[in-house]
């Protein structure tokens, strides 16, 4: 695994992308990054030796487990994307400034400490910049159940009022909140009665959670649906267990549109077409063809791409984390598009980057078009996030020229060997140290 804390030759590493024809061969899609972190994050909740296998070799990975680390767990990193996780019951519920500060998904341990420990304090997290993401929701739900906080600019800190258990409670949310959801799921296990979440996230990746927690002896009903039913158990009835994350759909994705770019065909191994329908759908809007194999994808890009407005929404909707590929594909696109952010409105950062290269892109509050040209022209450009970072690779794979991509240590926050697996199938692409 990649250590937790990029260090300054990392973050002046570089991608270089040129095009190289047709992809050709087999992509391997990785454990989910969205998933795995919760997972780690939910050990706290019961003692005892757990395996996580199918872990993505990612650094966000290596911040969890330092940030677990210094909370009282054990964590080892070991070959063949496995880790143990030993939790012995001394915890200490203080999520350090240093760890938090690098990774949104250091807000998973909210509900799992609270509701083990009686207590939590949490520095604000960090992670990726594309607008604000605020904790109104997580505050809410917890304090429906017998949470107590204290909010700041640098923590939020949060007891059990009175003491003992949280307690069962009827939440609503105004919005399919993922981490939300998964603050209030984690909380709940442990809940003194029955909680139900209304209107709860139904991502994969959350269901992979739910799948986890079960198999530790929690009592899940509704897993999958908008209506989580959740009956708390007694500490003592949790244990620790073995599971295996769910494939990355995001980082499958971003193989798709490096071959819809490209051109040729690609099998994507491990891809999982349910978790994928909506933005399966568009991409075959697109142009693409796509089919089911029996463990995953088979991927074919066969001349130019159509252009096709999208909208993000909440699962089974199209993922805020698709839109910079989808809005990439659509700048060397057949015609002109609309796409729309109903999630995350200031996330467009990465338009300008796109624009060095020569995509003819505006953008008017929550909306962008695309007026497609034929082919991108390299040049210098930054990744600002994971996901924005692998747009900039997908871009250079429809460039003339030669792109060079800095900011690198984003990409590696999220993509386990990108540039590796890109290399496997014929794509123009290396990676370089400073200078």
């Amino acid at each position: 695994m990649l250590p937790a804390d990029a260090d300054d030759e990392l973050r002046e590493c570089r991608i270089r992308v040129h095009r190289a024809g047709p992809l050709s061969g087999e992509v391997v899609v990785p454990g989910a990054k969205n998933s795995v972190l919760k997972l780690m994050a939910a050990t706290v909740l019961a003692d005892g030796v757990y395996e996580l296998t199918n872990v993505p070799n990612i650094a966000d990975v290596g911040i969890m487990a330092d940030l677990l680390r210094a909370i009282g767990l054990e964590v080892t990193l070991h070959p063949q994307n496995l880790v143990t996780i030993v939790n012995r019951g001394d915890l200490t519920p203080v999520a350090p400034y240093e760890l938090v500060a690098q990774m949104r998904a250091s807000i998973n341990l909210l509900g799992p400490l609270l509701t083990r420990c009686g207590e939590v304090r949490i520095s604000m997290p960090g992670g990726d910049d594309f607008g604000s993401r605020p904790i109104d929701m997580h505050v809410a739900g917890l304090e429906a159940m017998g949470a107590e906080f204290e909010l700041t600019a640098d923590y939020v800190a949060a007891r059990v009022a009175g003491g003992g258990r949280l307690h069962g409670a009827e939440i609503m949310f105004d919005f399919p909140s993922v981490g939300a959801t998964e603050n209030v799921l984690t909380a709940a296990v442990l809940a003194d009665g029955v909680t139900t979440i209304d209107n709860a996230a139904r991502e994969p990746e959350l269901i992979d959670l739910c799948e986890l927690m079960v198999s530790m002896g929690a009592t899940i009903d509704g897993i999958g649906t908008s209506r989580l039913q959740i009956t708390g158990v007694d500490r003592g009835a949790l244990h620790a267990t073995n599971h295996e994350t769910v494939p990355d759909r995001i980082q499958a994705a971003t193989y798709i549109a490096a071959c819809a770019v490209s051109g040729g065909e690609i099998d994507l191994l491990n891809a999982k077409v349910d978790h994928m329908q909506m933005v399966l759908s568009r991409f075959r809007d697109m142009g693409l063809g796509l089919g089911q194999l029996p463990n995953g994808i088979r991927v074919t890009s066969e001349g130019r791409l159509r252009a096709t407005d999208i909208a993000t929404l909440p699962y089974p909707g199209i993922a805020t984390d698709y839109k910079p590929l989808i809005i990439t594909m659509l700048s060397v696109a057949d015609g002109v598009a609309i796409v729309t952010e109903n999630i995350y409105p200031g996330r467009f950062k990465y338009v300008e980057e796109l624009q060095r290269l020569g995509a003819d892109i505006r953008t008017n509050g929550h909306h962008a078009v695309i007026r497609g040209v034929e082919r991108l022209t390299g040049a210098h450009v930054v990744s600002h996030d994971i996901r924005a970072g692998a747009a900039m690779v997908v871009a250079g794979l429809a460039a003339e020229g030669e792109t060079t991509i800095t900011g690198v240590h984003h990409i590696d926050r999220g993509y386990d060997d990108l540039v590796g697996r890109l290399q496997s199938v014929g794509a123009g692409i290396s990676r370089a140290g400073a200078g």
